[in-house]
């Protein structure tokens, strides 16, 4: 639900960030707008080997507020050792820092 309040809209909060969370280093291109397209990741995986991810298909982005934080959520599709995976690459801004989310279904 959405309340308007002079010239601001508030939104509701998303609650916590679900799922499997990864810290990672992100290179993101920003266009002319404004708009970031992440273009690579890089992640520590569960041996302590830093991976390169270059293949990500960003399918939406969304401004939101996960428990107070303001943040930029890309759904994406990435391949990562040979296997396509939907996740979530979030940009948490005040901390200026990325995440990564995946469901373990």
């Amino acid at each position: 639900m959405t309340f308007k309040i002079g010239s601001e809209i508030q939104t509701g909060d998303a609650g916590a960030i679900r799922g499997q969370v990864r810290d990672i280093a992100c290179k993101c291109w920003f266009t002319r707008k404004g708009e970031g397209i992440p273009l690579m990741i890089k992640l520590e995986d569960e041996d302590g080997i830093i991976r390169t991810i270059r293949e990500i298909g960003v399918r939406y982005c969304e401004q939101k507020s996960y428990s107070g934080i303001p943040s930029t959520e890309y759904g994406c599709e990435i391949v990562w050792e040979g296997i396509r995976k939907e996740v979530k690459l979030i940009f948490l801004q005040e901390e200026c820092r990325w995440i990564m989310t995946e469901d373990k279904r």
